[in-house]
């Protein structure tokens, strides 16, 4: 069973609470998130499971969709409605036009500083517990970027969005940060991962439906195997003279009579198909030795 699974993660456990529910379910060792999810945050959980353990790595730096609603007129310690109120303003004078020009002028490459209450180390000790000491760490801002915010509804003192941005990108940080530019204070109230790269939380399965799954129900969503979970690398297909040095992650190596096409020279991986249409491994192309390495091989 080497399947990827896309979890409706539910609001008040954590993302290695969702792993261990599936590792049960489904009754394997081996499973692991693509991605962190708070746990007063719900929604798009990716999970690997067996050998796709090896596949997560190409999941993490997808792009990501948010919806969330922030509280203005409020500031915590922990950037969310989990924290601390440590400010507070009279949001009542704020209107529709300021939060959606403010809201604007977050799109595209910004400065972001990672929050205290984060699993970033420093270290080897995780940021959260130090903060949770007192401490204050010293920490550099992260360049992230954020392709769109929309403002979805606004009932004074919340305002809800929805955000799509890169890989690192901290809603709470966003929102605290969007809150100093209104001039009132802001924090994080809720928050649901809706997408991730292709993956969308309508085709995502709750635990119930994973378990309803694996006693014989059947359900046509968010089971994918380790071909269709990559659907948007390219691949290439090798001939048969050429499976024992692949299956000993030997690199292909191309002649110059061997043209490939700009998708695959860019592409951050290479599906390594049989010429059965088997997945055999995921490469990559290096253009100064004209060879497609193997980073991951399944034996």
């Amino acid at each position: 069973m080497d399947i990827v699974i896309s979890i409706n993660k539910p609001k008040g456990i954590t993302s290695q609470d969702a792993v261990s529910k599936v590792k049960k379910i489904l009754k394997v060792k081996k499973a692991g998130h693509t991605g962190t999810l708070d746990p007063m945050a719900t929604g798009l959980l990716i999970v690997c499971v067996n050998r796709a353990t090896r596949l997560a790595s190409y999941f993490t730096g997808l792009d990501k969709e948010y919806m969330a609603v922030m509280k203005l007129g409020e500031t915590t310690d922990t950037l969310d409605a989990e924290g601390s109120i440590t400010s507070v303003s009279d949001p009542a004078d704020i209107d529709k036009a300021s939060i959606s020009r403010v809201l604007k002028s977050f799109e595209g490459t910004i400065q972001q500083l990672p929050p205290m209450y984060s699993a970033l180390k420093h270290k080897g000790k995780p940021l959260y517990k130090l903060a949770r000491e007192g401490m204050e760490i010293e920490r550099k801002p992260r360049e992230v970027s954020i392709e769109y915010i929309k403002l979805l509804d606004t009932k004074l003192p919340y305002v809800t969005f929805s955000t799509r941005c890169s890989k690192g990108t901290y809603i709470r940080t966003l929102c605290d940060d969007i809150g100093r530019e209104l001039g009132v204070g802001a924090h994080l109230y809720e928050l649901e991962r809706t997408e991730i790269g292709q993956y969308k939380i309508d085709n995502s399965l709750s635990l119930d439906e994973l378990k309803s799954i694996s006693q014989g129900e059947k359900i046509d969503k968010g089971i994918y195997t380790m071909y269709e979970a990559l659907s948007w690398l390219p691949e290439f297909r090798i001939s048969e003279t050429m499976l024992k040095r692949i299956m000993h992650g030997n690199p292909v190596e191309l002649n110059r009579r061997t043209v490939l096409s700009d998708d695959l020279k860019s592409a951050s991986g290479i599906k390594i198909m049989s010429a059965d249409g088997d997945l055999l491994a995921i490469g990559r192309f290096s253009e100064v030795k004209n060879i497609i390495k193997m980073n991951v091989v399944f034996s």
